[in-house]
């Protein structure tokens, strides 16, 4: 299972991409990758739920559809893999791809644990190139480019702290307190570090005020401050149960001005003697714009046998910061995030 060339050296002018997992983010990919990115095509459906994947597939006409990785593997049917399902089945699929030199667009987390992700890290830069893109969408989003154009120009002075909320309307069935920080939070991680270009050093998680609508034994909201390695300081209100919608805003703090992001990009309506915007029902309409650049950008990059956007370190240093976090939501203490010497090979 690789891509293969033409006579003239030149990739095929469409990249057989297989999606791995045909849940809600999984079927979600299928849809892009068949509707509106160029120069791929959807080549399998991999799911246990043969059921499921079968549906997904016919909806997009994916000609092959299998229950198992192992099968993908064998089919010689793609040429690179968008790995959608949860992140507890990661590990070992990926360690399969770097084996087999194919890759991937791995939807985050990297893995479950930061043991884990180093595990692969390490297996990748022994393998000597770069072929993991991990899903951290928001870094396509144009309000959060145009953030980090903003800090590079230096326009407003030095960036002092950064401030961000993010809603969601209600979390899944069984969502705990670890969830908070391993599926939510871990956007706001990588975020601060693609806005500052630094490390994460520690992390405190604080509680208070617990919403009635919050499940039995979750403390939602949550306040979340993290420092990085030259001290800016930054915070995040998170609040999975918040009902009023989907909300994801940022604000950066300068020396001499304000920066605000995902507030003002709807449209205004007033009538009727009231005046608001709409709020997103979820990822899916407030990052579509985000996910469509993401996947677009990494099969052009395939297509040049490169990556073009975070890398399985940036998956690992995201997961470092969870663990650090969750650490924190036990004791209250501020927790020193723990990361191996990053290799010279993701320099």
């Amino acid at each position: 299972m690789a891509i293969t060339e033409t006579a003239e050296n030149v990739r095929p002018a469409s990249l057989r991409v297989a999606v791995v997992g045909a849940g809600r983010m999984g079927s979600d990919h299928v849809t892009r990758l068949a509707h509106r990115i160029h120069r791929a095509e959807v080549s399998a459906v991999v799911d246990v739920d043969r059921a499921r994947a079968s549906a997904v597939a016919a909806e997009a006409g994916v000609p092959n559809v299998f229950e198992s990785f192992d099968e993908l593997l064998a089919s010689g049917t793609a040429d690179a893999v968008l790995l959608a399902t949860p992140g507890f089945l990661h590990e070992e699929p990926l360690l399969k791809l770097i084996e087999a030199g194919v890759p991937v667009l791995c939807e985050k987390p990297l893995t479950m644990d930061p043991e884990a992700s180093l595990r692969v890290v390490q297996a990748e830069a022994a393998a000597g190139k770069q072929l993991i893109q991990v899903g951290f969408m928001r870094r396509f989003d144009a309000g959060y480019r145009q953030l980090r154009s903003a800090i590079e120009s230096g326009e407003c002075g030095q960036l002092l702290t950064l401030h961000h909320q993010h809603r969601n309307p209600a979390g899944p069935p069984g969502f705990t307190d670890e969830m908070i920080i391993n599926d939510s939070v871990v956007h706001e991680f990588d975020a601060i570090r693609f806005f500052t270009g630094e490390e994460i050093s520690n992390v405190q998680v604080r509680t208070g005020r617990v919403s009635s609508h919050a499940p039995e034994g979750v403390h939602d909201p949550q306040k979340v401050t993290a420092q990085t390695e030259s001290g800016l300081l930054a915070d995040v209100e998170i609040f999975v149960n918040a009902r009023l919608g989907y909300q994801v805003h940022t604000q950066a703090t300068f020396e001499t001005g304000v920066v605000k992001i995902g507030e003002n990009s709807e449209l205004e309506l007033t009538t009727a003697g009231r005046s608001g915007t709409s709020v997103d029902a979820g990822f899916e309409t407030r990052f579509g714009a985000a996910y469509d650049e993401e996947v677009q950008r990494w099969v052009d990059a395939v297509r040049r046998g490169e990556i073009d956007g975070p890398s399985a370190w940036d998956g690992y240093a995201a997961g470092a910061c969870c663990a650090a976090g969750v650490a924190s939501q036990e004791s209250g203490q501020i927790v020193n995030v723990e990361l191996a010497p990053k290799p010279e090979f993701y320099n």
